[in-house]
């Protein structure tokens, strides 16, 4: 089994339930689990984990949470992630900000894999409505993306899809 470490930034408590959701799945240690507020210390804590799978709600004009700008840069100036696996994960607003919906995701996306990490856990757009997103890759969202203020009717459906796959894509 991958040791996987997740990284999340929650401001009103989407990404947790996602975050808390896949501790449980995945059988996950507590201090596998960085609350960027709290627990972040520098770029070094990625490398204890093969998997990491990251979350952030978005803001704005599709920006990350603000816990991620420092570890963002970090990773930008000297990280190697050639050998890690990523997934990403979080909150978004599809009316009130469709046309930034989840982008902090694709922004992640394009940190890590600058980085050298392999993307995984890609979800298919046609669930979603949004005018745009930085976190359409090819089609598809580069990560699962939530909107508990509009379709939190699909959230429990879209979280448990979302574990499947990422289980099959880890080959667990």
């Amino acid at each position: 089994m991958a040791n996987i470490g997740i990284f999340y930034a929650s401001a009103g408590g989407t990404t947790k339930i996602i975050t808390d959701a896949l501790v449980e799945a995945f059988d996950i240690d507590e201090d596998s689990v960085i609350f960027m507020e709290d627990d972040y210390d520098d770029v070094e804590q990625f490398d204890d984990f093969d998997v990491l799978l990251i979350g952030s709600s978005t803001w704005g004009q599709g920006d990350t949470h603000f816990e991620w700008v420092d570890p963002m840069l970090e990773i930008e100036e000297d990280a190697d992630f050639s050998s890690k696996k990523v997934a990403f994960f979080g909150a978004g607003d599809c009316r009130k900000h469709g046309e930034h919906f989840c982008s902090a995701l694709g922004k992640l996306y394009n940190v890590f894999t600058k980085a050298g990490a392999t993307p995984i856990g890609f979800v298919p757009k046609e669930d979603y409505i949004y005018e745009y997103s930085l976190a359409e890759i090819d089609g598809k969202l580069c990560g699962l993306g939530i909107d508990e203020h509009n379709e939190s009717d699909k959230t429990q459906t879209r979280v448990e899809k979302w574990i499947e796959q990422l289980k099959k894509e880890l080959g667990e």
